[in-house]
């Protein structure tokens, strides 16, 4: 194996080892994506929630196709066509309370890729997160609980390829009982999370909820 070869390989395992545990993700992001929604007037029906018939299934179903996970590259946008979103995708960390930092809200048409996880593609569960609305209105991922399964979320990176999932579920779930290892728990293979904020709200607390689509690798262009 040739030098620069094994340098790369010792880059790669230096940021596996700055991301962050799968169970301190989890409980970060319980509490770290409290997106606050204003309701002005216009609002005030609340975005979409997702059917229960949308419940994700663990199944993985036989006609699901093998893909080979992606090597690391940084996501560039995430393109849902069927809810029309089409939006850049920043890299965010934790903030310094130890939450996740949610995308600046002033910019309504902007995600963020955690960068405690894998990048979208690799072996593992990615997560992009966005926000639901702000003071202006509806954002990126106001119309996230409208989405059915077999709907497809495409992340261009920044090596050219394009990753597309398949969404196989999507739910809303209580912060106060969120379901971390569910969520976010690799499944062995390259699979994506893409979460807003969700179910009641109050000017007091905000979202009681996290919406959250669960979604598989089935296609690399």
């Amino acid at each position: 194996m040739a030098a620069s070869e094994l340098d790369e390989l010792a880059e790669e395992e230096e940021r596996r080892k700055k991301r962050a545990p799968w169970g301190v993700i989890a409980l970060v992001l319980l509490t770290g994506l409290a997106l606050i929604r204003n309701g002005s007037g216009e609002f005030d029906v609340g975005p979409p929630q997702p059917a229960s018939a949308a419940a994700a299934d663990s199944r993985v179903p036989g006609d699901t196709p093998t893909v080979q996970p992606l090597p690391y590259a940084l996501p560039d946008r995430v393109r849902i066509p069927t809810i029309r979103v089409d939006a850049p995708v920043m890299p965010v960390g934790l903030d310094v309370d130890g939450w996740v930092a949610a995308p600046p809200p002033e910019d309504p048409n902007l995600a963020g890729w955690f960068t405690g996880g894998v990048t979208p593609g690799e072996k593992g569960t990615a997560v992009v997160v966005g926000h639901v609305d702000n003071k202006q209105g509806p954002a990126v991922f106001y119309n996230l609980g409208a989405l059915k399964k077999g709907t497809r979320v495409e992340v261009a990176r920044k090596d050219g390829k394009t990753a597309v999932f398949e969404i196989y579920g999507i739910e809303v779930f209580d912060k106060k009982n969120f379901p971390g290892d569910r969520v976010y728990a690799s499944k062995g293979a390259p699979e994506l999370r893409v979460i807003t904020c969700g179910g009641g709200f109050s000017k007091q607390h905000g979202y009681d909820g996290n919406v959250v689509a669960f979604a598989r690798l089935v296609e690399v262009r």
